[in-house]
């Protein structure tokens, strides 16, 4: 590493930002409100950091995230899970705001993660569109399991909040339907999405907002990014099956459902789906292997720009 090389962590709170830079170790903290921010980038455009790295926060990073694009400064957004693992490996087990930000000031130095540019304002409002979405269908499951042992006039209460909840999920279904509409590239990936049978709204909305690198990365690469694709887990003597985890546990939720659909009305991921259970294989393997072979299709559509055509063979 270049001794004139600076890298900058930050750890955002709700009340305030612990800045933390590496080599050198030095700390600092900000207020989270706008002056604190226009301070805080004022400090880093006079240090010409090589990195600045931060953790996704529910939202709580997008401001200080824009400011920081804004004035120029190479900044990386990042999950917490990886930085915890990264911690961890270093020894450090401990917990709070300052040494979460050194923690990934040092990440920023030793694994250097590569700057991608800040999403578009219309592609952030789709993202948190679905996320609302979301959030309104798991309201109302839990409306619906509470309904079952309610007495009767806390019982209309309930089902009269279900009503209201599910009018607002119509909404916000109109509202996804109009933002992706309104754009004409997405309009253009939506079309070739829904044309293979087992894709629908949500799942077409969920790719669109959560995997924007679909249709840029071959078959292995987007199967890893969602966590579709199985990982060994073998040591010595011992040969472990092959699993999935980590990934875009969002977009594999929805995937799991467009899967399922897809074994009854897609005819390719049918037959793949039969000819895998006719193998022996157990039905939960072969539906997440239908979700891999769906994924990579929807993949080489997009990236060939491409509509379904059950004859045709998709190569990533």
């Amino acid at each position: 590493m270049n001794r004139s090389e600076v890298f900058i962590g930050i750890d955002v709170c709700k009340a305030q930002l612990d800045v933390s830079s590496y080599p050198d170790g030095q700390r600092w903290t900000f207020s989270h409100d706008e002056l604190g921010i226009a301070t805080l980038v004022d400090q880093l455009k006079s240090q010409a950091p090589t990195l600045v790295v931060l953790e996704a926060t529910g939202g709580l990073e997008i401001p200080l995230t824009g400011a920081l694009c804004e004035a120029g400064l190479p900044v990386v957004v990042i999950n917490p899970r990886q930085v915890r693992d990264f911690a961890r490996s270093t020894g450090r087990l401990a917990k709070t705001d300052v040494i979460d930000a050194a923690v990934l000031a040092h990440f920023a130095g030793v694994i250097r993660p590569s700057v991608r540019p800040l999403p578009s304002q219309e592609a952030r409002e789709l993202s948190g569109l679905m996320v609302r979405r979301r959030q309104t269908v798991e309201m109302i499951t839990a409306e619906h399991n509470r309904l079952a042992t309610a007495c009767s006039r806390v019982g209309r209460e309930i089902k009269a909040h279900i009503a209201w909840l599910e009018k607002r999920l119509k909404g916000l279904d109109d509202d996804l339907s109009k933002l992706i509409r309104s754009t004409p590239i997405w309009r253009e990936k939506d079309n070739l999405l829904q044309s293979a049978p087992g894709v629908g709204d949500v799942l077409s909305c969920s790719l669109l907002s959560s995997l924007p690198e679909l249709g840029t990365l071959n078959r292995k690469k987007i199967a890893a990014l969602v966590g579709v694709a199985p990982l060994n887990r073998d040591s010595g003597k011992f040969r472990g099956k092959r699993s999935i985890w980590g990934g875009r546990a969002e977009v594999r939720r929805v995937l799991y459902m467009g899967a399922l659909v897809a074994t009854q009305h897609n005819p390719v991921i049918k037959a793949f789906y039969q000819r895998l259970l006719q193998a022996g294989k157990p039905k939960k393997v072969a539906l997440t292997a239908c979700m891999r072979k769906l994924l990579t299709i929807l993949n080489a559509m997009l990236k060939n720009r491409t509509a379904w055509q059950s004859n045709h063979a998709f190569s990533a």
